[in-house]
């Protein structure tokens, strides 16, 4: 496996840095080893698709990793930015063949988020990470068959 990118949002800074914890490990069991693992964190989950792109751009990297948390508030804002990053995600990933997890939390309270970035409901960096990470085994199977 090339390297691992993993984009990571600062915004709920105390929820993606538990994600981020699960992503590691997730790398870690899989036996990436720590140095082939490039964190990069941006301002919020808008800019999360910009920094991937560049990354996927880079060649560098055979599996990237989307970090974030998206609260409903009481205005549209939430709408716009999950929707948005969703979407930036998606494209990049199938234009560039390239997996992309999706650890964007999109949630109705911060209580929410902390279960879901290892609390009760697990840890949404460790999976999002284990399907980036199957995915582009995929991807390698399918290349190596090809040729």
């Amino acid at each position: 496996m090339p390297r691992i990118g993993i984009v990571v949002s600062r915004y709920h800074e105390r929820i993606t840095s538990r994600l981020l914890d699960g992503a590691r490990e997730c790398c870690r069991e899989a036996g990436i080893a720590p140095g082939a693992v490039d964190v990069v964190w941006v301002p919020g989950a808008f800019e999360l698709g910009s920094a991937l792109a560049a990354l996927a751009d880079s060649g560098r990297y055979g599996a990237l990793v989307a970090l974030g948390v998206v609260v409903r508030g009481e205005t549209p804002h939430f709408d716009y930015v999950a929707g948005e990053a969703a979407r930036a995600i998606g494209t990049l990933a199938a234009q560039h063949a390239l997996p992309i997890g999706f650890g964007l939390l999109t949630v109705d309270t911060i209580e929410q988020a902390a279960a879901r970035a290892g609390g009760t409901a697990g840890n949404k960096g460790h999976e999002a990470t284990e399907a980036a990470i199957r995915t582009a085994d995929v991807i390698r199977r399918a290349a190596q068959h090809d040729a």
